[in-house]
């Protein structure tokens, strides 16, 4: 009679050899005999499929999943790297964070591979696998836990071999790593698929991450996937070690695939050293790697070091020189991105560059152009690192023949027509029309949005849906639908179009500050709307407002008040101007009178951190700037006040550290005068 002792058992017993044979490459006991257990496991299971658990290698092989995948927030930011492209980018990385924390400079360092696969996070609970996401936004990603599953290298449960782990693991672990798939199995696959006469992949990474979003699961198992464990993004109830050297052995020992070719050093130089061997060596990965990481070993230290946008400063990506090909420019194409900003674009004799088929390449700006002195029908050098887009590096001089054509840039914007504006000493150069129609879809987008007009309802699928229309050609036109416009459209049923309506009419009201900052004006962001709005007090005010009208303000330089300027007297903006004020949507500044900023905040600075009682988190940043204060996003010596809401962020223990004053709403409102 088979028990639930005798199924538990078998359980970590197969799972323990699928350790032995997928991570350890060392198995135990030989095909046939992991085959009868596994039999007697399914076997097993379908007497009882009331004892099934998650943790079960049956499991391994998934369910279809039905629906598109759900979203799971990540407990912490799981968060991009840095590159340096050589030593001296890493040295320059180095003394930054030294400059930062005296302790860097006595620091150790551990070097791992930068493996180019897909990063994803494992959720253990009381040490079984619960969860498993990709990175995503490194904020919120895919749930792909039955995907995740089939990867045999991942366990099911941890510890696998209970003796080597002597302490308690945590009762919630979350994980990072890469998963992937080795050069030898993509090349085995492409084999297999080339004899049945199926397509072929052009590389490891994308097969990878491709296999890993599969609604099938079953499709997912079919796919030669591993992985390699490098971080603990979080932990409850359990200690973690404090190094990352530690880490690695640690995870381990408890049965996760850790790479083979990580390794610790006293000094940045004997790290750089290490990795600058991977160069050449980096054919002898198993895998792709398209450089190493560097990475403080501290974890503490590291943390206390913070990060830099999306960027840890404990860790920086030593990239390997990228894989680069010759090949013909056949033309340059000028793109209208949805900022307003003209981007060349190569169009190339289509190249293989690293198992890639690349047909177009960037080519960064038009200064790029110039310098590099690049022409149409060059023969010019590609390069593609680990990043998905490759970039024209530059020409192959010696290959021209005489036919080739200087390149100059466009006076007028290849989508609308109107004149381009670029100042001088700024790389970019502008469409600044507002009604331009490569940009519309963007410039509603930003108009309706929650920091500007803030039009409830008003979301980007319904935007497009108006101007595909054609019932929106610029922002003016949201404020003359009708009601029969919008019940002609599919989805709207009259409550849509009532509600839709209603709160287009609400719009009107909103300040002139946040009128300003949703014109899209280049340079002008809420700050700077805000600025402009308590100066001229009304847009007919700074519709005529001079250059050094615009640049007596403080903080507005040459080039920001040139593009004010500019864009006001543009035709087709006053013609937009002018249906925005038949529409009523004109305020008027009501703290605008005091140009100096004036009120009883004047001259203080507040970071707002956490949910206030009363006010939103645009409520509080209206209230600080009508009443003279100013609003930033970082807390720095220069921070006046951090105004405290619940569940706060990390922004109250750097305020403490820095010793700025912390105060909750009630003080801020006594602060303004009650």
């Amino acid at each position: 009679m088979t028990t639930p002792e005798r199924y538990t058992h078998l359980k970590q017993e197969i799972n323990f050899h699928l350790y032995r044979y997928h991570v350890l490459d060392a198995p135990v006991i030989s095909d046939v005999e992991y085959d009868r257990l596994l039999l007697e496991l399914q076997q097993i299971e379908a007497e009882h499929p009331e004892w099934v658990t998650p943790d079960s290698p049956s499991q391994r092989a998934g369910a279809v999943i039905s629906e598109k995948f759900s979203k799971v927030r990540h407990p912490r930011p799981i968060l991009s790297l840095a590159n340096a492209f050589g030593a001296q980018d890493a040295r320059a990385w180095f003394e930054r964070i030294r400059k930062l924390d005296e302790r860097v400079a006595s620091a150790k360092f551990t070097v791992e591979p930068k493996i180019d696969g897909l990063s994803v996070v494992l959720h253990y609970r009381n040490g079984i696998l619960a969860q498993g996401a990709t990175r995503g936004d490194g904020e919120v990603g895919e749930d792909i836990t039955s995907n995740l599953r089939t990867i045999r290298a991942i366990p099911l449960q941890i510890p696998v071999d209970p003796s080597q782990v002597q302490a308690a693991i945590p009762e919630y672990l979350v994980l990072r790593g890469e998963a992937f798939i080795t050069n030898h199995d993509f090349d085995e696959l492409n084999r297999k698929l080339a004899e049945s006469g199926e397509k072929t992949y052009l590389n490891p990474r994308n097969t990878a991450a491709g296999s890993l979003r599969q609604l099938d699961s079953g499709l997912t198992a079919q796919r030669p996937l591993t992985i390699l464990v490098y971080q603990v993004v979080y932990a409850e109830g359990g200690p973690i070690p404090t190094s990352q050297w530690e880490t690695l052995q640690w995870l381990q020992r408890l049965g996760f695939p850790v790479t083979d070719v990580a390794r610790r050093f006293d000094t940045l130089e004997e790290a750089i050293d290490y990795t600058e061997t991977w160069d050449k060596g980096r054919d002898t990965l198993p895998y792709e790697a398209d450089g190493m990481v560097i990475k403080l070993d501290d974890l503490g230290l590291a943390a206390e070091l913070g990060f830099v946008g999306k960027d840890p400063r404990g860790a920086v990506a030593f990239k390997f020189p990228a894989r680069e090909v010759t090949t013909t420019l056949l033309d340059i194409e000028v793109e209208v991105g949805r900022t307003g900003v003209l981007t060349p674009r190569a169009s190339l004799q289509a190249v293989e560059i690293n198992g890639v088929i690349v047909k177009n390449a960037t080519l960064h700006n038009f200064d790029y152009i110039a310098e590099k002195d690049i022409r149409i029908g060059d023969r010019v050098l590609v390069k593609r690192a680990g990043e998905v887009i490759p970039y024209v590096i530059g020409p192959v001089t010696d290959a021209r023949t005489g036919i080739e054509q200087p390149y100059m840039p466009p006076e007028t914007c290849p989508a609308c027509g109107q004149p381009v504006e670029h100042f001088e000493g700024e790389v970019a150069w502008f469409c600044v029309n507002a009604a331009c129609p490569a940009q519309l879809l963007r410039n509603v987008e930003h108009f309706v949005s929650k920091g500007a007009m803030d039009i409830n309802g008003l979301g980007y699928k319904i935007v497009e849906q108006l101007i595909q229309s054609g019932l929106v050609k610029d922002v003016a036109d949201i404020y003359s639908l009708t009601r029969e416009q919008l019940l002609g459209l599919e989805g709207f049923a009259e409550k849509k179009a009532d509600n839709l309506l209603a709160a287009v009419q609400a719009s009107a009201a909103q300040p002139l500050s946040r009128l300003i900052a949703a014109l899209g004006i280049h340079g002008v962001g809420e700050v700077a709307a805000t600025d402009l709005a308590r100066h001229f007090g009304s847009l007919d005010v700074l519709a005529t407002a001079r250059l050094e009208d615009v640049q007596a303000i403080e903080g507005f330089g040459p080039n920001t008040a040139a593009s004010i300027v500019d864009w006001f007297a543009r035709p087709a903006n006053q013609n937009l101007l002018a249906k925005l004020k038949q529409a009523g949507v004109w305020p008027v500044s009501q703290a605008g009178e005091s140009s100096a900023g004036g009120g009883p905040l004047a001259g203080l600075t507040f970071v707002v951190t956490g949910s206030l009682p009363t006010l939103s988190r645009d409520g509080v940043k209206e209230f600080i700037e009508q009443h003279g204060g100013k609003v930033t996003d970082s807390v720095s010596k220069n921070t006046s006040y951090l105004v405290l809401g619940e569940n706060p962020g990390s922004k109250l223990e750097k305020a403490r550290k820095l010793g700025v004053e912390v105060i909750d709403e009630a003080g801020l409102r006594n602060l303004a005068g009650g």
